[in-house]
């Protein structure tokens, strides 16, 4: 289990209308590539899973959505999205969080980038990331 409702004391939520709704789950949205688009199921009950097992259904979630075989109820019901647009090559970005959720976190590509370590300047590589959320919730 990774143990995600005992290390985050708030569940994650939602509003509808003007209540919040929290969950007793963890559902992650993923954007997904595919030959015809991009679509975005959802990765269910994440905090029963541990990292091993997300990647595993992770893995399966994203062959599905690449051989067109989702169902509108597999794109349903997520609170959070993770979005990875620096497959693109995108390096900046601000994603746009798709209602209801609460948030979404956009990555971008990793590019060598020169840093400051010790006083020199130094290549490494750099990754941006960008967190919208709902600041009625968060």
């Amino acid at each position: 289990s990774s143990g995600i409702n005992a290390e985050w004391p708030l569940r994650p939520g939602f509003i509808d209308g003007k209540e919040i709704v929290y969950r007793d789950y963890v559902d992650i949205s993923v954007a997904v590539a595919t030959p015809k688009g991009l679509v975005v199921p959802v990765l269910r009950n994440v905090e029963t899973m541990s990292y091993a097992g997300i990647e595993l259904a992770l893995n399966s979630l994203g062959k599905k959505a690449r051989d067109g075989a989702l169902a509108i109820e597999d794109m349903d019901g997520g609170t959070f999205t993770v979005s990875n647009g620096g497959v693109f090559g995108s390096l900046y970005g601000t994603p746009i969080i798709n209602l209801p959720q609460s948030a979404i976190l956009g990555m971008h590509a990793i590019q060598d980038r020169p840093v400051a370590r010790g006083g020199q300047v130094v290549i490494r590589p750099m990754m941006y990331i960008a967190l919208t959320y709902d600041h009625r919730l968060i």
